[in-house]
């Protein structure tokens, strides 16, 4: 919920932003600050993906929330433009490495016919998160200006932190392959879960890392189509939550509205996202990712033709869960694809390549805003790649290997 609060917080922010006179911040600067976040969150994913199998995934997600929230103070103190676009990209290296461990995390203790929908739900917090940033934005911006906003950012490190430190679990998996198989039976018993099995060596063979069986030949294709997936999904999960609102206010909606809009959103995204989780379990991820992909493209064409509040409302409801709700089910996807020893890393490099997208999407919003172009296309723009990615997902594999070691892991890992 924080990770999704701290993110979609900016696009929150933007309309005051940009009026706020010291700064004096075009739509341009504004969309180029917005990526600054996202080109930390693609080193953070990235670095993180790898740091998992080093030092386990509790104490990486443990970092990442204490960094990101840290981050949070600064830009609510940054004295400029500059400053705060710095502290926006240092906060991005936290968050870049939250998801990919969640998700992991959330994957390896979860029944396999519950992966989706426990991955659903636990992602669900993220666009819960955009709620709380716009109704708070809609009843503090007001009053105590953007800086509230951010402040509030760092709230993660006195209420999340000391619970993660208390109640989160390591991989049963990284203990495992660390050799401390002790302290993973305990775990295990504790938690009521089977303690995976120790891959072993095949002997003659040196020990492969995670990242060289996700280059292998078994792995490579599946992962770029994957990452080439998530670029399109993060590019309009990302350009919309920061747009979105400059958008509707320049079609002539009201600030107040224009806030409402980013909160449909994301509702639409929470609820969609877990009602379809389950028919992903059941039928397959595939279908379901491409039918989020189509509903995402038609919902976001047709917001460009203005009509009915409650029917733009609707339409912007749709348009969260053909975005946000798609990345959770890529996201979920990858989870159920990969084996056990090379999820974290795979789930690293989707997303870290995939950041590709999130750091175009504001940037472009931007772009879009500074152009003057028509509103149609300020809809047009982002419903072609919401297409584009239904097309990628036919490409992708259509069954989900069981969650077990891969042959390069049992050929090379202790």
């Amino acid at each position: 919920m924080f990770d999704g609060y701290d993110l979609i917080v900016y696009g929150a922010t933007v309309p005051a932003l940009i009026k706020y006179a010291p700064w004096g911040l075009t739509p341009t600067e504004a969309g180029v600050i917005g990526s600054y976040a996202l080109v930390g969150m693609l080193i953070g994913a990235l670095v993180a993906g790898v740091a998992t199998d080093a030092v386990g995934r509790r104490r990486v997600l443990l970092i990442s929330v204490s960094w990101f929230s840290l981050s949070m103070v600064a830009c609510a103190m940054a004295p400029s433009a500059e400053f705060f676009g710095l502290f926006r990209l240092l906060g991005g290296l936290g968050l870049g490495g939250v998801m990919p461990t969640a998700i992991a995390l959330t994957a390896e203790y979860s029944a396999g016919h519950r992966r989706s929908l426990n991955n659903a739900l636990m992602f669900a917090g993220y666009p819960v998160g955009g709620i709380l940033a716009a109704a708070l934005a809609l009843a503090l911006m007001p009053v105590f200006g953007f800086r509230i906003m951010y402040w509030i950012g760092a709230a993660p490190l006195v209420i999340v932190v000391p619970l993660l430190w208390r109640y989160l679990p390591e991989s049963l998996s990284y203990l495992v392959a660390k050799g401390r198989r002790e302290e993973a039976a305990l775990l295990a018993a504790r938690l009521d879960t089977p303690l995976p099995e120790a891959v072993p060596a095949v002997r003659g063979q040196g020990a492969k890392s995670p990242v060289t069986v996700l280059l292998s030949r078994r792995h490579i294709g599946p992962a770029v189509l994957f990452a080439i997936t998530s670029f399109f999904g993060l590019l309009l999960v990302y350009g919309l939550n920061t747009w979105l609102p400059q958008i509707m206010k320049s079609a002539g909606y009201p600030l107040s509205s224009s806030l409402l809009f980013l909160v449909m959103m994301n509702v639409g995204a929470a609820v969609g996202s877990i009602l379809v989780a389950p028919v992903g379990d059941r039928l397959g991820m595939k279908p379901v990712t491409a039918v989020t992909f189509g509903a995402a493209a038609l919902s976001i064409y047709l917001l460009s033709s203005p009509t009915a509040s409650w029917a733009m409302y609707a339409l912007v409801a749709v348009a969260g869960f053909g975005t946000i709700g798609t990345q959770i089910m890529v996201n979920a996807y990858v989870a159920m694809h990969f084996p056990p020893e090379v999820r974290a890393t795979a789930l690293g490099w989707t997303l870290g390549v995939g950041r590709l997208g999130a750091i175009v999407g504001p940037t472009f919003g931007g772009f879009l805003l500074a152009a003057d172009l028509t509103m149609e296309w300020n809809f047009y723009a982002f419903a072609i790649p919401a297409a584009a990615g239904a097309l990628m997902v036919f490409l992708l594999p259509k069954g989900v290997r069981a969650a077990s070691p891969s042959p390069d892991a049992v050929a090379g890992r202790a």
